[in-house]
């Protein structure tokens, strides 16, 4: 990716420099995004909450016209003139770097940027099983990490990636919108392509993908049918494919992708995908308990919980069957399989003080099953008050 350095011209130049000032008072106030927007002050997120720089004038219509139109430099403006909104990613001149959305509202340009981290982190570090390490020794398969938007998908996949790269001799292609995570060759060679820089959209590079010896497709997420389709068939064929799915759970992942087959395919689907599924991982961000906070990796203020599927020979049974909803009895009595339900996840949250109760029970599917877990677990602690 082109590094963001602001032009120097005296005409364009005042819109790069704010910009720049904006993205170093991010990174100074540890702020996992910025919002900017004609006619209001520069706002940031900051351990979730909003909270807007009362240090800044509100910008002007031209002002945020001007940074949409620097950072579509970066990254082409076809996708914002045919949809009205851009994706890109950018490395500051501080070295810090950031994915960044411009898009048209009815004051102007707006423009959101989520600061992304500076360096890979190991599973223990993000607060997820480190057996998920397995996946990136898998020679095929199919494996999707599933989530609502900014769950830190991309960096749980960052991490996996990075992994192969380092302990793999094996060709990776990873095609994202936009690039996140750089790589840099390791042990493996990586080739990273950006949807609208390097290719036109997901399915043609993953097609084109096929025909340049990869042994790892990194598809930073599927999004229509024909994609899907082309994901399981690479799977099939002696690929090891990871992607995303927006979902809020494993078994919503595994429906998400077969619901958007027409009727008269789910079946054939179902069977294509029971085959070469190997792990579905949901993961969500929670506020951690402030009263505990140690600052884990993916937000310094934020606790992940996460649920794993694992494809075994009943889970496929019932994936080819459509019988999805009874995959959640699979979760619960999976543990030797290396499965895990929210439910596990929000009691080992609970028992490290790492959130709080009444985060826990909003997140629980069946909250009276997690109260009865986090009562013995908080029994077996020391200060086990109600919180």
């Amino acid at each position: 990716m082109n590094p963001f350095s602001p032009p120097t011209g005296p005409d364009d130049g005042a819109a790069p420099r704010s910009l720049t000032r904006l993205l170093e008072r991010c990174v100074e106030r540890d702020a996992s995004d910025l919002h900017l927007s004609p006619g209001l002050r520069p706002t940031f997120r900051i351990h979730g909450e909003l909270v807007t720089d009362a240090d800044e004038a509100p910008l002007s219509a031209d002002e945020a016209q001007g940074i949409g139109e620097a950072l579509m430099h970066l990254s082409g403006r076809a996708q914002f003139d045919r949809e009205g909104a851009q994706d890109g990613a950018l490395t500051s001149a501080t070295g810090g770097r950031f994915r960044f959305n411009v898009f048209k509202t009815i004051r102007g340009v707006g423009v959101a940027l989520r600061r992304l981290e500076d360096r890979f982190w190991s599973l223990a570090e993000l607060g997820l099983p480190e057996s998920l390490y397995g996946l990136c020794d898998l020679p095929d398969g199919l494996v999707v990490v599933a989530g609502p938007t900014g769950s830190g998908k991309s960096t749980t996949l960052g991490t996996l990636i990075d992994r192969i790269n380092r302990t793999r001799a094996c060709h990776v292609i990873t095609i994202e919108d936009p690039i996140e995570y750089v790589h840099a060759p390791a042990k493996g060679i990586v080739n990273q392509r950006q949807v609208g820089a390097h290719a036109a959209d997901f399915h043609g590079a993953l097609v084109a993908s096929l025909r340049e010896d990869p042994d790892v497709i990194l598809l930073g997420e599927v999004r229509d049918l024909d994609t899907i389709r082309t994901a399981i068939r690479a799977a099939e064929t002696g690929h090891l494919v990871f992607t995303t799915v927006h979902a809020s759970d494993t078994v919503g992942a595994i429906e998400r992708m077969t619901s958007v087959f027409p009727s008269d395919e789910q079946a054939g689907i179902r069977a294509q995908l029971s085959l070469v599924l190997h792990t579905v991982v949901a993961q969500r961000l929670l506020p951690a308990d402030p009263e505990t906070a140690t600052g884990h990796a993916m937000d310094r203020h934020r606790a992940v919980a996460s649920e794993i599927l694992v494809n075994t020979s009943g889970v496929a049974n019932l994936i080819a069957s459509g019988r999805s909803t009874q995959l959640y009895a699979m979760l619960e009595t999976g543990r030797r399989y290396g499965m895990q339900t929210f439910e596990h996840d929000l009691d080992r949250l609970l028992t490290a003080r790492r959130i709080t109760r009444l985060t826990a029970t909003t997140q629980a599917r069946s909250p009276e099953l997690l109260g009865d877990r986090a009562e013995r677990s908080f029994r077996k602690t020391d200060g086990g008050e109600k919180r």
